[in-house]
């Protein structure tokens, strides 16, 4: 079983302490009621996998792992084997070893769109709600967080993010917690908080904004990233049973209606840093991800538009600052 031990001793001499009032209840509630039935196969391949110690490791420019002497090739096999049980790996890439996860998305495409807009991440405590395998965390890391802190309901990806920390030698700078942000009080306590690619997902999304906004202290900075749609600050899609063959797509806004929701939430300062339409060649099938992706969803005749004939994932980002 995934051990937090670690992290709740992290925590308890920091502005997180307060969340050990009600963490480890949820997290045993969790352990002993709602695990996936192919979690013992995922923990199995956590278990393992080798301990690593990187005598390099790049987290500033990617999420790169090496050792002298390199590993040989019975072991780099055996760990790729061991990773690829927790297939598909969605969020990424990672070079660990040799061994590279070609994942699904480009999610380092988004990092680089995204660093240069935010605050320097020096030194600061971090919350990234919907983090997935938590290939963000460890760029957060490579910037500079004192202690970056993930969130996903998905049981995989926890399972994901654990393997790759046990190859980067237990690093203890990086958590990621199986909750979903209507699990968190209202912690007050984070310098940075991230929701990227989540805000669409959320059948109540002011609701969604207001969680982001307890979670930060006085001062801190949201870093939103959605999905939006072309419009003023009348304009919100509410698209019918499918976006891009996704069921769970509730509401696609205007950049600037959406800087309407942030500014009626209480943010201050909002402002749209980048605006980016979704390609195939940044979400796409690779050998770690084989299930359909982007190119499938989009229209064969007019890549402009859903299969649906919705407009093509157009993405957002966005920096506010709690007063």
């Amino acid at each position: 079983m995934i051990d937090f031990g670690n992290f709740y001793q992290l925590i308890a001499k920091s502005p997180l302490s307060h969340w050990l009032n009600t963490l480890p209840a949820q997290i045993s509630s969790w352990q002993q009621e709602s695990l996936h039935g192919k979690f013992k196969l995922w923990f199995n391949t956590i278990d393992h996998l080798p301990m690593l110690t990187p005598d390099t490791l790049d987290l500033i420019h990617s999420v790169t792992a090496t050792t002298q002497p390199e590993l040989s090739d019975g072991q780099r096999e055996g760990v790729e084997k061991l990773l690829r049980n927790l297939m598909p790996w969605r969020k990424g890439p990672f070079s660990l070893y040799g061994v590279n996860i070609d994942t699904e998305w480009r999610s380092d495409w988004k990092w680089d769109r995204v660093l240069p807009h935010i605050s320097p991440l020096q030194d600061r405590l971090i919350l990234d709600v919907g983090c997935g395998s938590g290939y963000h965390l460890w760029r957060m890391v490579g910037a500079g967080a004192k202690l970056a802190v993930g969130i996903d309901p998905m049981q995989l990806f926890l399972c994901q993010f654990e393997a790759v920390r046990k190859l980067l030698g237990d690093d203890q700078r990086a958590h990621v917690l199986p909750l979903g942000i209507e699990q968190l009080p209202s912690l007050a306590a984070f310098d940075t908080v991230f929701s990227m690619g989540v805000l669409y997902h959320r059948r109540s999304p002011l609701d969604h904004l207001w969680q982001l906004k307890n979670q930060l202290v006085s001062g801190g900075e949201l870093v939103l990233e959605t999905l939006v749609v072309e419009g003023d600050e009348h304009d919100v899609l509410m698209p019918g049973e499918r976006y891009a063959q996704m069921r769970n797509v509730y509401f696609l806004p205007s950049p600037t209606a959406l800087m309407v929701w942030l500014e009626k939430c209480g943010f201050e300062d909002v402002r749209l840093v980048d605006k980016c339409v979704t390609t195939p060649q940044e979400q796409r099938r690779t050998d770690w991800m084989i299930t359909e992706s982007l190119a499938d969803f989009l229209d064969p005749t007019d890549q402009t538009r859903t299969v649906e004939g919705y407009p093509a994932p157009l993405r957002a980002v966005f920096v506010a600052r709690k007063p």
